[in-house]
């Protein structure tokens, strides 16, 4: 994640704590920050971008409640610090409040990803009561286009019902928003109603080719479409705050937006705001998938994140989530930790490769068929990316 409000606006929030936070002696911890826990395959909507090909029948291989409830034992053993609920619909699995619960009692900060359309009142407060940290609603556009995209006519309105629900409980909610070319139009009227409707918080995430994402593929953003869109959203977020409005703004899934920024701050003339950002950046070193964050799968798969699901790493019905996190046989879990090794192309002579970590793996294997082939959703250029040449030192 790259936060817009805390790397242009110098704004921290409470998250930021956890994702800009530096390791003992630099080094990496064994236990990812964050793991996100699709609860549950069964989902009321169909999106059409859906990672995890979610849908209404249920799947009975999902983990049971001990099941859920050992794994919830193992993370919080391990060090994991959050747990991020999703699913499909986390809210459809019966005994949501009972996984929450004992997550919270094992002292972990835990997060719920849902559509919206299942947090009324009574749900929201129990959530509160719960004391989750964050409930992120997905939005895809204003109601044309998030119904289409959900399919489902009245899902808008579901969601928003959601999110006022939320607000009224005294959660913390916000807004989640896959970017595509068929609702880019949208942000606009998105920020509209992020300040209409006093929503704290906005992750912008940028495509994933996993699931039925596979199929949307060429409806990404196109490199020039993705540089404009994120000077919209930094434009927007600044916009915001002049007005006294402190939204947490943040993009998810395109590690280049971190440099983007940075690049951006240096050529408005802000150079200790942009060496700011690059140090900040450098501390996460795009170490996410199969460091930082890692994913568990309703039937107790383990991948690498919860969007690269080509690669199951173990079971967690047969050893623990830490015992697979922590086994250095796994191949891919060594090459992601020594991503500079492994990174390929125009990856391997980025000046930014120390913040990046190469982008997004699911996204590139899924553009090239290949483990370390490059990420398509790079939008830097090559003057961008190279080298700078040291100044040169004066002659005697």
């Amino acid at each position: 994640m790259i936060s817009i409000s805390r790397l242009y606006l110098g704004r921290e929030e409470a998250s930021d704590r956890l994702r800009y936070q530096a390791r003992p002696g630099g080094a990496v911890s064994r236990a990812p920050v964050v793991v996100v826990w699709n609860a549950t395959a069964r989902c009321n909507l169909a999106c059409i971008h859906c990672y995890s090909s979610s849908g209404r029948e249920a799947d009975d291989g999902e983990l049971t409640t001990a099941e859920g409830l050992a794994l919830i034992d193992d993370l919080a053993a391990f060090g994991v610090q959050v747990l991020l609920l999703s699913g499909g619909e986390p809210l459809m699995r019966p005994d949501w409040t009972d996984l929450i619960a004992h997550a919270r009692e094992r002292g972990l900060r835990v997060s719920l990803s849902t559509n919206g359309t299942l947090l009324d009142a009574g749900a929201a407060r129990r959530l509160k009561d719960l004391g989750i940290t964050y409930a992120g609603i997905s939005l895809d556009g204003m109601k044309p286009t998030h119904d289409r995209f959900r399919g489902r006519a009245g899902a808008f309105e579901s969601a928003l019902a959601g999110v006022r629900a939320g607000r009224a409980a005294g959660l913390k909610v916000g807004l989640r928003y896959t970017l595509t070319r068929h609702n880019a139009a949208d942000v606009p009227a998105l920020f509209d109603l992020i300040e209409s409707e006093n929503v704290p918080r906005v992750c912008f995430y940028h495509l994933v080719y996993s699931g039925r994402g596979a199929e949307l593929a060429a409806d990404d953003l196109d490199r020039a479409a993705a540089r404009r869109m994120v000077d919209l959203i930094v434009d927007r977020t600044a916009a915001l705050a002049s007005r006294g409005r402190a939204v947490e703004v943040l993009t998810v899934d395109n590690h280049c937006d971190g440099p983007y920024l940075h690049l951006r701050l240096l050529r408005e003339g802000r150079p200790e705001h942009a060496a700011e950002a690059l140090r900040l950046l450098r501390i996460g070193a795009g170490r996410s998938t199969g460091q930082n964050i890692g994913g568990v799968s309703w039937d107790g798969t383990v991948f690498p994140d919860q969007f690269w699901r080509t690669h199951p790493l173990g079971n967690v019905r047969e050893r623990p989530f830490s015992a697979i996190w922590s086994d250095d046989s796994i191949l891919l879990l060594r090459e992601l930790r020594d991503r500079a090794a492994h990174v390929r192309g125009r990856c391997a002579a980025c000046r930014f490769l120390d913040v990046c970590g190469g982008n997004f793996r699911a996204r590139g294997e899924a553009a090239t068929g290949e483990t370390w082939g490059v990420d398509p959703a790079c939008y830097l250029t090559d003057d961008e990316i190279a080298p700078v040449a040291a100044p040169a030192e004066d002659e005697p």
